[in-house]
């Protein structure tokens, strides 16, 4: 059995698809219509693992309540350096800026996307 992907409710499919496609190079697969919402699918750079964002015809103005119990969506990136330079670039700002997570080397930071679902980024240090 394998994880085959996440979905999770946007408010506006465009911005998000902005966001997952130029920030964190998602690709989009396919979309999909239903009777009362339209589905993106997103797979990641190597083809590994997908996002279903759900256009709901009938979204809250303010967006969806994230609640409680969902974390965080996470990503590998080779430099945050260079990612760094990218979100600024894109006009994207950090929730919580890069830092070395265990003393040797990992870092990690954390964006949001356009409806507030929290992305971790991880740069893991090679030996």
């Amino acid at each position: 059995m394998k994880l085959l992907h996440t979905m999770i409710r946007v408010k506006n499919a465009q911005d998000s698809i902005k966001f997952y496609t130029q920030l964190l190079n998602m690709k989009l697969d396919h979309q999909k219509r239903l009777d009362d919402c339209t589905l993106y699918f997103l797979n990641d750079e190597e083809g590994n693992v997908q996002l279903e964002l759900t256009e709901n015809d009938e979204t809250p103005v303010d967006g969806y309540n994230l609640g409680s119990g969902f974390g965080h969506l996470a990503f590998s990136v080779e430099s945050l350096d260079e990612f760094t330079k990218k979100l600024n670039d894109l006009g994207y700002k950090y929730l919580y800026e890069p830092f070395d997570l265990n003393g040797k080397g990992t870092k990690i930071a954390f964006v949001q996307d356009p409806d507030g679902y929290e992305i971790e980024l991880i740069e893991k240090v090679v030996w």
